[in-house]
């Protein structure tokens, strides 16, 4: 099904939730978009760090803080093993930061997904335990590491697996597990990011050299609220869904952005990208900031990417993120190529089976098929999977789902009906990673469009396009489009979209590529600014239009624009 088949329809918005949130002072055009997204009362918008989830309601969290306040007081060596994307790397980069702030000096090991794969494997292992290493962590990986966990334990290595994908049937033999998605764990957050995994075991951890009074020795104490710029940019760039707890975390991070007070490597990447940190928002980490740290993990090594991030000064910072600008625009050209040959392939495809999308071709790039495989389910809103090949024979496989399809539960039930078919898999509801080997492409093509289809007949999946209803003429749209830049938007909290009709008075074409608009809600009403991106056909007097409120921030007296999704 593509966009333009779809329905648009309105949220609903309770009652009893707007009326409370108006009260509270929000505008009424804010208070209906909270309470749409389940916001009840305007407690629930305290985005102070005193709202948190306590860490000892997250399993195993203390005992990890006890973990490695006892490798730092038996001077244990201890290395770090990141995820190679954003989550992964701002996850490394806070723990580098504070352990060398307190005067422990720790090193990190970062899998190369062409040479490594993912996560803690027998081979890296070895790789890590030359470096006479006593102690792994893990960051953003690990949860499904059984034989690389086997293999530190033979050789004496103890292990902390800190991580939020979902486990499979069998936990590795680690030391500790940290992870709100591990059996009988009750933390009411299970939406953690890997990076916010990691930051509460530095909370615990301080709370157990504070109790050893290991800061009164050393005279100083780090702030941990100085790394909450880090775990706002992994969070949102990790796209894990953003419940109460996450909002806060991520409210933080920008807060101490908007102020000046900010990571060099941040620093540097916003500079690059043509972000004024003053008026940061969630979507320019998710748009801006963490594509450019990702290009690194996609194309080359993710060690460049975590070097900027916990970089001293910002001359070095800059030098670093001008690397990864430059891997990010290569990344920008290989991903065009890929998903013009993908769309060529599916225009013989049949869209609106309620079925899934599979992939491949034999030149396309391992580290790129993820973002591949979310741009098709994008435009058909079918779960997306796309291969590139692997060495021995393999193809790597990186999937995006739509809402009311488990991708991981998928390719589990996929697993437990043919279990040839699947080397290994791991992720989460929204996207999910396998190996196969190329001659089981076919088989499992089949397998899964069946499996889908099911899943479709199963659930009622709802590809109707929401909105937050008409906003009509407001003299007040400058300041509505304040107003909810206040707020942190990011998955499962989307960012309001509105449907109205509008009468198009001018139109011009932008770089070959993007549409600009001057529009009003009626004949002779006032003009507005309105831009489409990535669109460049003919455009009608007339639009029924559902688009987003932003402002314009490339003016100095920063009006009001429209963002336009579709029409």
């Amino acid at each position: 099904m593509t966009e333009s088949e779809r329905l648009i329809k309105d949220r609903k918005v309770p009652k009893l939730s707007h009326e409370a949130l108006t009260k509270k002072g929000l505008s009424p055009v804010l208070a209906r978009v909270l309470a749409a997204r389940g916001i009840k009362d305007g407690n629930e918008l305290d985005d102070s760090l005193t709202k948190l989830a306590p860490l000892e309601t997250l399993k195993n969290c203390k005992q990890a803080g006890e973990l490695l306040a006892d490798a730092i007081a038996n001077d244990e060596n201890i290395l770090i093993v990141a995820d190679y994307d954003a989550d992964g790397a701002t996850a490394a980069a806070i723990t580098i930061l504070f352990l060398r702030r307190i005067g422990i000096n720790v090193e990190y090991f970062v899998p190369n997904r062409f040479e490594h794969g993912y996560g803690l494997t027998p081979e890296i292992v070895d790789i890590v335990a030359k470096k006479q290493t006593d102690l792994i962590i893990t960051v953003d990986n690990g949860i499904a590491s059984i034989t690389g966990v086997d293999r530190a334990k033979e050789l004496g290595i103890k292990v902390l697996i800190t991580d939020h994908h979902l486990p499979g049937p069998e936990l590795p033999q680690a030391s500790c597990i940290v992870n709100p998605n591990q059996p009988n764990d009750t933390f009411e957050s299970k939406s953690l990011a890997g990076v916010g995994v990691m930051f509460y075991v530095l909370i615990a951890l301080r709370a157990e050299l504070r109790a050893r009074e290991y800061f009164a020795q050393k005279n100083q104490e780090p702030n941990l609220a100085e790394l909450l710029d880090l775990v706002a940019l992994g969070t949102i760039a990790d796209v894990v869904p953003i419940d109460q707890n996450n909002r806060i975390l991520v409210a933080q991070g920008l807060r101490r952005i908007r102020t000046g007070n900010m990571n060099p490597g941040i620093q540097a990447l916003l500079r690059i990208a043509k972000k004024d940190p003053s008026v940061v928002r969630a979507s320019d980490f998710g748009f801006a900031v963490g594509p450019r740290l990702n290009a690194a993990g996609r194309l080359t090594d993710m060690k460049l990417g975590i070097e900027c991030l916990i970089a001293h000064d910002i001359e070095r910072a800059t030098e670093l993120a001008k690397e990864l600008d430059q891997l990010n625009v290569e990344r920008r050209h290989i991903e065009g190529d890929m998903k013009e040959q993908a769309l060529k392939y599916l225009e013989n495809i049949e869209t609106k089976v309620e079925s899934g999308i599979t992939l491949f071709n034999q030149q396309w790039h391992s580290g790129i098929v993820g973002i591949l495989a979310s741009r098709v389910k994008e435009k058909f809103n079918r779960p997306t999977i796309a291969f590139a090949p692997e060495k021995n024979n393999s193809l790597k496989g990186s999937g995006r789902s739509i809402q009311g399809i488990h991708l991981r539960d998928v390719l589990d039930t996929l697993t437990k009906t043919d279990s040839s078919i699947i080397d290994k898999f791991g992720g989460h509801a929204m996207a999910a990673g396998l190996t196969i080997q190329a001659e089981k492409l076919e088989q499992f093509t089949h397998l899964f469009n069946k499996i889908v289809a099911e899943e479709f007949k199963k659930n009622t999946i709802d590809n109707a396009i929401y909105t937050d209803g008409s906003l009509r003429e407001q003299d007040s749209l400058t300041e509505l489009a304040k107003e909810l830049r206040t707020q942190v938007w990011g998955q499962g909290f989307p960012e309001p979209a509105f449907k109205d009709e509008l009468h198009v008075k001018a139109h011009r074409i932008l770089g070959e590529a993007h549409t600009k608009l001057r529009v009003s809600f009626s004949p002779q009403g006032g003009e507005i600014d309105a831009i489409r991106f990535n669109f460049n056909d003919a455009v009608p007097d007339l639009i029924n239009c559902v688009y987003r409120l932003d402002i314009n921030d490339f003016f100095d007296h920063k009006p009001a624009q429209l963002i336009i999704e579709t029409w």
